[in-house]
Order: C-alpha cells, then sequence, then structure tokens
C-alpha cells in the first residue's frame, strides 16, 4: 500500500528575494491611509529571555514598515503552551488577529474564515514553497495555510553507552531486530533506559507515526482516508509490546512519559536511543555529550521515510486586510528574513531559496541530515478538518496500545471510529 507523500521542490522554478515580495493583482484593501497588523505568533525561545521569538518579530516589524510607511504590525508572541488557546479565544469571539503563526489552520479554513493564499500572494513567491509542504496546507485542494518552519527526525544514540555496552559506536541500529538486541544490550549494561519510547501526551502522535513508518503504516493512505488500526499499525504496536516495552527495555510506562522528559533524561546519560529532532541536537550539544545519528529503523532495515512536522501561518479575513497581509508575509518568506529564523533555532528552511543556503552553510552542517530527509518525510494531514481533535485524542490515548499487557487492536480500532466520526462531522 503506497503511503508516502514525497516532498519535491517547485517544478516552476525558485524565485528570487523580488520574487517574494512583489504582488500581483492584489487589491481589494482597506482602502486609503494606514493599516496596522495584528500578528500573534508562537514563542520558539524563551518567553522573556534573549532567544524570544519575539525579538525577531519586533525588528523584522520595524524593519518591513520601515519600507512600508503605510503599514505597521502590532506583534504579540504566546508560549506554546498559551498560543492554542490564546488563539481560539480571539477567533471565537469575532476578534481573529490579521495573520497568525501556529501549528494548525483547517478548521479556520473550512469555516471560510482565512484568505487563500492565492489571494495572498503572487505565483513566483507561491513557487517557492516545498511542493508536499504546500499541499499539506490545503483543505479540499485549496491552500490556506503557509509552512513557517519544518522539522524531520532522525534516530539518536548515546556513544559512550554503545561503547560500555560492547556496541559499535559507529553503527547505529538498522531494523527494528537490531534495535532490540541493541537495547538488550545496553540494559545488560545496566543503562537506565536503553530505549527511550514517549508516548505520553506531549507529542504521543509523532513517535507513533515514527513507527508506522517503520512498517508501511501511517495514520492516512494516499488519498486521505484514515488508516489507524490498518494491520500494518497494529502489528507495529504488538512489536512495540512484545519486544521493547514488557521485556523492560524502555522506561517504565511510556504512555505517561513526555517527550522533553527523555530528551532531558538523554542529555543527562540516562538513555542508549530515542528519536529526536534538531532541539534535541542542541540540547545534547549544550551537555558536551558524544551520540550519534542515523535513519529510522524499520521493521526489515532503515524505514523509507520520517516524520516531518511542520507550523503554519495563515491570514484572517475579518479586517478585510489582504493587501496589506500579503506584503508582509511575502516579506516574511524573503530568503534572507526566513533563514535568519530557521538558523537561529535549528529549524528547517520552507522554501527552495533558504534551504540551498543552509545546504551551503557549513555553520548549519549538523542539520544537513534532516534538510536532506525533508524529500522523503511524511507530514500529519493537518489539512482534514478532524485531524485536530484526532490529534489529541491520539495523544492521550495511543500509548496504550504500546503498554504492557494492552491491546493494540482494540486501542487503534477505538481511534479509527471517532477519527471516522469526527472526519463525518466535519463534512457535515
Amino acid at each position: 500500500m503506497e503511503r508516502r507523500r514525497f516532498l519535491g521542490m517547485a517544478a516552476t522554478g525558485v524565485a528570487g528575494a523580488a520574487g517574494m515580495t512583489a504582488l500581483s493583482g492584489c487589491g481589494g484593501g482597506p482602502g486609503s491611509g494606514k493599516v496596522t497588523l495584528k500578528l500573534v505568533a508562537a514563542d520558539y525561545g524563551t518567553p522573556g529571555g534573549n532567544n524570544s521569538s519575539k525579538i525577531y518579530w519586533r525588528k523584522l516589524a520595524d524593519e518591513f514598515t520601515r519600507k512600508n510607511p503605510d503599514i505597521a504590525v502590532d506583534v504579540t508572541v504566546h508560549s506554546w503552551n498559551d498560543i492554542g488557546k490564546k488563539l481560539t479565544e480571539m477567533v471565537d469571539k469575532g476578534n481573529p488577529p490579521d495573520i497568525a503563526q501556529v501549528d494548525s489552520y483547517a478548521d479556520w479554513a473550512a469555516e471560510g474564515k482565512l484568505y487563500k493564499v492565492n489571494e495572498l500572494l503572487p505565483i513566483p513567491a507561491q513557487a517557492e514553497f516545498l511542493v508536499s509542504l504546500a499541499e499539506a496546507g490545503e483543505v479540499q485542494r485549496v491552500q490556506y495555510g503557509l509552512p513557517f518552519v519544518a522539522s524531520t527526525r532522525v534516530l539518536f544514540y548515546n556513544k559512550d553507552l554503545f561503547k560500555k555496552a560492547g556496541l559499535d559506536p559507529d553503527e547505529p541500529p538498522e531494523s527494528w531486530e537490531d534495535l532490540k538486541s541493541a537495547a538488550r544490550a545496553l540494559k545488560s549494561a545496566g543503562v537506565k533506559i536503553p530505549y527511550g519510547l514517549p508516548l505520553g501526551p506531549e507529542e504521543a502522535q509523532g513517535e507513533a507515526l515514527m513507527w508506522m513508518l517503520g512498517n508501511g503504516g501511517s495514520y492516512v493512505d494516499s488519498v486521505g482516508n484514515y488508516t489507524i488500526n490498518s494491520p500494518e499499525n497494529v502489528e507495529t504496536f504488538q512489536w512495540l509490546r512484545d519486544n521493547l516495552v514488557t521485556p523492560g527495555y524502555t522506561e517504565p510506562g511510556p504512555q505517561r512519559v513526555d517527550r522533553q522528559k527523555m530528551f532531558e533524561a538523554f542529555t543527562e546519560g540516562q538513555v542508549g536511543i530515542l528519536n529526536g529532532h534538531p532541539t534535541l541536537m542542541q540540547q545534547a550539544d549544550k551537555k558536551h555529550l558524544s551520540y550519534g545519528t542515523g535513519k529510522l529503523p524499520g521493521s526489515n532495515g532503515p524505514a523509507e521515510g520520517t516524520l516531518g512536522v511542520a507550523d503554519w501561518m495563515m491570514a484572517f479575513r475579518k479586517n478585510g486586510h489582504r493587501e496589506a497581509c500579503g506584503k508582509f508575509l511575502a516579506f516574511v518568506f524573503d530568503e534572507k528574513n526566513h533563514y535568519a529564523f530557521t538558523s537561529q533555532y535549528g529549524l528547517l528552511p520552507v522554501t527552495t531559496s533558504a534551504s540551498r543556503r543552509m545546504r551551503k552553510d557549513k555553520k548549519q552542517k549538523k542539520l544537513w541530515p534532516f534538510l536532506d530527509q525533508i524529500a522523503g518525510a511524511e507530514f500529519y494531514p493537518v489539512g482534514k478538518v478532524s485531524w485536530a481533535s484526532t490529534s489529541a485524542v491520539i495523544k492521550k490515548t495511543i500509548g496504550q496500545a504500546a503498554a504492557k499487557g494492552g491491546d493494540p487492536k482494540a486501542v487503534l480500532t477505538s481511534l479509527q471510529r471517532k477519527a471516522e466520526a469526527e472526519e463525518e462531522a466535519g463534512a457535515s
């Protein structure tokens, strides 16, 4: 069964900085006079700290206004813990911002509250986005979400713990059986957590999908139908339960353990192997940890793909500031501006020009393996109106499918039914 959505570069070519900032056919603005755009964005740094995203956005907004004196940008930045609730409250009260940057958009698009991307950006600017990321921004084949930043996942392992367990520190496991064998050796060597399996509510949907991909599974098929309880996925969780969780090769109760907690344990030298993204690399480097990376293991060798995650920008219709929103968004995705953000936070660009720039930047060499994988990454089905609610339920319950004594088929079938019900309700 074909389940991969492969990314590629836009076939229509690469637009330069001028193409990203030039708009065409963008009438219908608020009329003459000065416009103040309200921007609500998520903080990728520490709120109130020196690396807070508010510093980036404020500087960018000021520079934009200097070049566009008739458009001011009022910036509000919230932590990831708060932004979803804050933004939803604003929209529900009928007072949405002009532009938002968050992790989902489909509900508002389905309700007709967002501008279409082709109402905001000219074709050359649209062509700059990586193709399947742009496609992931679609609801019923119309793009509303603009990918903002992306990341992919790789396997991390502690080289010192590998040496302690008699394993080759330059040979990461490539298959599930390799992984099980390595975990067994790590446990015998006294490693506290041979394999870190964070299936708690922080990002259980991500860890689960990485394992599904290793066995030819996914949340949806090639046409977008839910396949949560497919035979491949049931087999995946049976393997996890019987070969890693039950023998004690993971932390106790993976269904209750969050990703960041496992990342911290890895940087403290307590975890032998786990899946991670660029943020873990930064955290490990700060602790001077000796680690290696590799492709995600699959049931019969390296997995064909990996998990890709993107965050999104969108523009709301309520205030009628279409032209001003388009100008600002084009400025945001100008190569220089977009690259400044992604390189600061160790994230992957979503445009062809910024991706090529990262490939040439030797300071970002550690990100190249993540960048290489974006061409084969699979992203969450965020364009499905039912995904936000389905993902919330998956986060809370899918870890039970791998728990000792758990029933993978029953758990996944329950999730399948709930997802289908949400999809049907959203379509009605």
